[in-house]
């Protein structure tokens, strides 16, 4: 009798209790200012979830991934582009740094970086966006 009990309950749990949850939810960023662009979208109806989400890459394409993932045949994802991939001019002096408006720290000479009295900054250049 103890064992017929322990199995319906069992049962029950395993039937009503524990089902896979669906969900859906997704949000949305775009801040001129910062530049920042992207967004993602995923839903499940709790054996599969499916989504994807967009990247503003600083190149200026935009990075589409999508996806789908279940337990019996796990993540899968396909990565596309839209757009043209767009580089900064190279300026070759000692003035002025080409590239993604990155100020790299001089470690050469040093193993900490730092020479003598020079601390490092806390300052970075002005926006890459101008």
């Amino acid at each position: 009798m103890f064992v017929l009990e322990f199995l319906r309950i069992l049962f029950t749990y395993l039937v009503y209790i524990e089902k896979p949850k669906s969900y859906e939810f997704g949000y949305s960023v775009k801040d001129a200012h910062s530049g920042n662009d992207y967004d993602r979208k995923e839903v499940s109806d709790g054996n599969e979830v499916r989504g994807e989400y967009r990247v503003q890459l600083p190149d200026g394409r935009t990075q589409i991934v999508t996806y789908h993932a279940d337990w019996q045949t796990g993540f899968h994802a396909d990565v596309r582009y839209e757009g043209e991939a767009r580089y900064p001019e190279v300026v070759h002096n000692n003035h002025q740094q080409g590239g993604y408006n990155y100020n790299a720290p001089n470690y050469s000479g040093s193993l900490t970086g730092f020479h003598g009295s020079q601390q490092p900054s806390t300052s970075y250049g002005p926006p890459g966006y101008h």
